[in-house]
């Protein structure tokens, strides 16, 4: 099959992970991808994004920086009706973004099946975080691409809940979560090695892997581990990765005085994330919104951590409490420190959900692979349809 992915996507973060693996994925089983995207070539490596993309977002009003983001879809749909004109795809997958109506446009010119992978509500993702200025037009933009995709593809169910409200009938959405890439993982190193690299030999680790923002709640660890101390005086938090809630947490350590309790990477390599995260005697899911598909979670599941993690529906679609993570009910207000204590002084315990989190991902199928036979059967279906 020959498949036109478009995307809009220009930094180099966990959506850049994404939309690599998923390439990579297809073009394994042998489809020919033709990739219709912004000129990556000015990308920075990875946690980076374009900066003059960064520079005008800063200092354009917000309604012109909208009008800005909706007049690409006109540039796209030329980069579409050529691409499509001159190569002859079987289809169109395309990665929503806010204002991109281009790939609809596409769609109706060319009569291409067209499916559409959703990985946020993202006019409702902006207008909470305060960043819309025209939020009728969003709602208007992301309602009409959604109903008009032949397939959407939400990460969770509870997303696909979404997509369903504003008007997609059922039988077309499909619900593809994240996953992982296999190979990636096959010869990370043990435990002990892992840790010996480090210099942590003796520290139990509380691991987090991503760009920390405040909203992670990564300050109740470290005030948990300041707290506890004495009671287990080998506690460190490892941080695999950077983010804007970065000096505010290392300046709460300094405070309490355990900055050498507390340690970041840096943005590391995608290839270095395994031999780290295998470091980790719990990995850390504080936080999340309640429709993502945290890719840091496949991965933890993947490396065999014991997880902890909140209690919500979008979650529960993957771990099960007590058996592949352990769950607490984010609406207590000291449930997080009361599971940390558990898994810190319960070895079998971190030993079961070990256990449990390295079967999940071959029993659930979450790796890019089989999400690409998915999405090339439900291409195969709409060609069939169309005939």
């Amino acid at each position: 099959m020959k498949i036109l992915y478009h995307h809009r996507t220009a930094s180099r973060d966990g959506q850049a992970v994404h939309i690599d693996e998923m390439i990579a994925a297809l073009r394994h089983l042998g489809h020919e991808i033709v990739v219709i995207a912004p000129n990556s070539t000015a990308a920075p490596s990875f946690g980076g994004s374009i900066g003059w993309v960064d520079w005008i977002r800063a200092r354009l009003p917000k309604t012109l920086y909208e009008l800005l983001e909706l007049g690409y879809s006109l540039l796209a749909y030329r980069q579409l009706a050529q691409a499509i004109r001159t190569s002859r795809p079987d289809v169109i997958y395309e990665r929503y973004n806010l204002f991109l109506l281009a790939g609809i446009w596409a769609q109706r010119q060319f009569h291409l099946p067209l499916l559409l992978e959703v990985n946020a509500p993202l006019a409702e993702e902006r207008m909470n975080h305060g960043g819309l200025a025209q939020p009728a037009l969003a709602r208007w933009a992301q309602r009409w691409v959604w109903c008009n995709a032949d397939c959407v593809l939400p990460v969770t169910r509870v997303l696909a809940g979404y997509v369903e409200r504003a008007g997609v009938a059922p039988e077309r959405i499909t619900v593809i979560h994240n996953g992982i890439n296999l190979t990636q993982f096959a010869n990370s190193p043990s435990a002990s090695v892992a840790k010996a690299k480090l210099g942590f030999d003796d520290r139990f680790i509380l691991g987090f892997t991503g760009f920390v923002r405040d909203w992670h709640g990564l300050e109740r660890i470290v005030t948990w581990i300041a707290a506890h101390q004495r009671i287990h005086p080998t506690l460190h938090l490892l941080i695999v990765g950077d983010g804007p809630a970065r000096s505010a947490l290392e300046q709460q350590a300094h405070t309490l005085g355990i900055s050498d309790r507390v340690s970041f990477t840096g943005v590391v390599a995608r290839a270095e994330i395994p031999a780290l995260v295998r470091a980790f005697d719990v990995a850390l899911q504080p936080a999340v919104v309640d429709y993502a598909s945290p890719l840091k979670l496949f991965e933890y599941l993947a490396l065999g951590c014991a997880i902890v993690a909140p209690r919500q529906p979008n979650l529960e679609e993957v771990l099960r409490d007590g058996e592949n993570a352990l769950l607490f009910d984010a609406t207590q207000p000291a449930a997080l420190e009361m599971a940390l204590e558990r898994l810190v002084t319960d070895a079998a315990l971190r030993t079961r959900l070990a256990q449990g989190a390295q079967q999940t991902i071959s029993a659930g199928g979450f790796t890019w692979l089989e999400n690409a036979r998915r999405v090339t059967a439900l291409a195969a279906s709409l060609q069939d349809s169309a005939r």
